[in-house]
């Protein structure tokens, strides 16, 4: 009661808060009780904003855990809702606060690097400090990032070794040329084979193929190209036409969309529902060709919808990767404004194009995360793919224990049945059974899976033993209506029941559940269903191969089962000797005495020499 009490002065104080805040743009920041900021968000306005976490039902698990912890709220006002998605921004990367959306990757990929030396070097590297130089990236995708350096120290001839270099110990001879030079892989600027002018114009040229102005530098190329040879300057010629072969070779490589496509910037949003994180893809267009493609991760605290995640995520990721584009397309319309942009939701033509493949590429990069932590930890998949059964069938519980039930029968003889048992998806072969069908005479598959569920599950209620969270039917509506009947009109029992139907040409096509079964809407194609489809194949084979081994054995024994005098033992070790009763006939009198004597090897041969 105490607790409670204290609760509600806690809320009352809150809302007392709320009531005197401005129905003005701004950021809202939340306290706990050590003084501590746990989440900052922006509003249109901020008094409604805020009182819609104190005053209505909150839905969400999550936002009520954060609801509980507030102890103050502080406020700032800005001027518009830019601002206020600004200061956000800057906001979280100040404080962290525990429940705000987490940016989970970025620091892990590699970058370019241009160093502000008087002779710049450009390599590639993971630590980034803004003093030493600029940089480009970060680069999701390593060898696009190779072939990106490659390309520009083929091009350009560009040191590679750590000498201070300046251009008065280059003008005092401090240096000596190492090998790159002889090898011709640079053009010795330590020694004043090439001048500091000419080297950082080679410098700024790599820096435009960087940002992704290959076209404009290959149009620059080409005219200078065409004054050198004018000059008759034909050996400079001859270099500068190298230099706009590479390029040009390298600019062919790109994704060209559209010549008419300058400068945007494009988004798109792929949520992993199961994990709680989201997955936004950025690409960069520069003169009709991607030049930076991107993919962030970002775990969510408070369920935020798509377009909040895009409203945070947008701006942090233009700023680092400095851009100014005007255009920003995304995939839905958004209420924030972005200073200096303009949002564009396209519907067809190129830029939708673009957007499909930002999409296509945001659900690579998740698919690939999902397999590489998957194979670090082969028990997540099962979880998952539990989760999305779970969901599939809108089930209360995750089905953790599963069984599946098949017949096996040729018109009725030696007919059986299999029961196998998965747990956390893997079969727990050591709980598999095996069922001689005792009461049906003939093919009545329906029957024959009533006895077996029967003698099944009353055993299993008898014993104590834990039942399934899901049966599985290898078969339609009519098995599973059978299996119904007897968990529920003759064990009083309810547990979930699916089925696996064929089509016409024998192949599995649907999962059905419920009562009365309807179809559920998981594609034959997808992880999961290619996961039943497995336990179904299992059952049927585990009942398959006990009615061949009771066929065969059936076979095998039948004749000499039938002769007087002859036991189980002599029988099995005439089998075990010739291998079959056909051979058993073959062999002569005498070979058979070999093995079971000759008072019984007489009545096995005149037995199988019986016309």
């Amino acid at each position: 009661m105490a607790k409670t009490r204290e609760n509600e002065e806690r809320i009352n104080r809150l809302k007392g808060i709320v009531d005197n805040m401005p129905e003005l743009p701004g950021s809202y920041q939340f306290w706990n009780g050590d003084k501590v900021i746990i989440y900052v968000g922006k509003a249109k306005n901020l008094k409604r904003r805020v009182s819609s976490y104190l005053h209505k039902e909150v839905d969400r698990f999550k936002t009520k855990v954060l609801v509980s912890k507030i102890e103050d709220i502080t406020y700032t006002v800005v001027k518009t809702e830019t601002d206020a998605l600004l200061l956000e921004n800057s906001l979280i990367k100040k404080y962290n606060p525990r429940y705000n959306v987490l940016l989970k990757d970025g620091k892990t990929y590699p970058s370019i690097c241009v160093t502000n030396e008087p002779y710049p070097r450009i390599f590639k590297t993971r630590q980034i400090n803004k003093k030493y130089g600029q940089y480009f990236g970060p680069y999701s995708h390593q060898g696009s990032m190779h072939a990106v350096l490659e390309m520009i120290h083929q091009t350009f001839q560009l040191r590679t070794c750590r000498l201070p270099l300046t251009e008065e110990n280059v003008k005092q001879g401090k240096y000596r040329p190492c090998l790159e030079y002889h090898i011709h892989n640079c053009k010795g600027p330590c020694i004043g084979k090439q001048s500091l002018e000419e080297y950082n114009e080679s410098i700024r040229q790599a820096k435009e193929i960087l940002k992704g102005n290959t076209r404009e530098l290959s149009q620059s190329l080409y005219q200078e190209m065409l004054r050198q040879a004018e000059n008759m300057e034909f050996e400079k010629a001859e270099e500068t036409k190298q230099r706009y072969i590479q390029v040009n070779n390298y600019c062919s490589k790109s994704e060209v969309v559209s010549h008419t496509i300058h400068n945007i910037d494009v988004f798109s949003i792929v949520n992993d529902d199961s994990a709680h994180l989201a997955f936004i893809n950025y690409l960069h267009v520069a003169n009709g060709s991607i030049n930076q493609a991107f993919t962030f991760e970002y775990k969510r605290k408070l369920d935020e919808s798509d377009e909040e995640l895009l409203s945070l995520a947008i701006p942090e990721i233009r700023s680092q990767f400095h851009s100014e584009a005007r255009e920003i397309v995304v995939p839905k319309a958004m209420e924030w404004d972005m200073p200096g942009a303009d949002w564009t939701v396209p519907q067809k033509g190129d830029k939708h194009h673009l957007l499909q493949l930002s999409l296509l590429n945001g659900k690579q990069y998740m698919l690939d995360r999902l397999k590489r932590s998957e194979k670090l930890n082969p028990e997540q998949k099962q979880t998952r793919l539990m989760k999305e059964l779970q969901q599939a069938l809108g089930m209360e519980k995750m089905p953790y224990h599963i069984e599946c039930f098949d017949n096996s029968n040729i018109s009725g003889t030696d007919a059986v049945a299999g029961c196998v048992v998965f747990k956390g998806l893997k079969p727990s072969r050591k709980e598999y059974r095996r069922y001689n069908i005792k009461t049906v005479e003939g093919p009545d598959d329906y029957a024959s899976m009533q006895e077996v569920v029967f003698r099944r599950y009353s055993r299993m209620i008898e014993e104590g033993s834990p039942l399934p969270d899901l049966i599985i039917t290898d078969g339609g509506k009519g098995q599973m209506e059978v299996v119904r009947q007897v968990l529920e009109n003759e064990l009083n029992i309810t547990i979930p029941i699916a089925g696996l139907a064929k089509d016409n040409r024998h192949r599995t096509n649907e999962l059905l559940f419920g009562f009365p079964p309807v179809v559920v809407g998981l594609k034959t194609q997808s992880e999961l269903f290619h996961v039943l489809t497995k336990i179904q194949d299992e059952v049927h084979r585990y009942a398959i191969t006990f009615h061949r081994d009771k066929r065969s054995k059936h076979a095998l024994h039948s004749a000499l089962d039938e002769i007087d005098g002859i036991g189980k033992k002599s029988a099995e070790a005439l089998l075990k000797e010739f291998k079959s009763v056909k051979r058993i006939q073959e062999a002569t009198i005498e070979q058979i005495t070999a093995v079971i004597g000759q008072h019984r090897a007489e009545l096995v041969y005149d037995s199988l020499h019986k016309e």
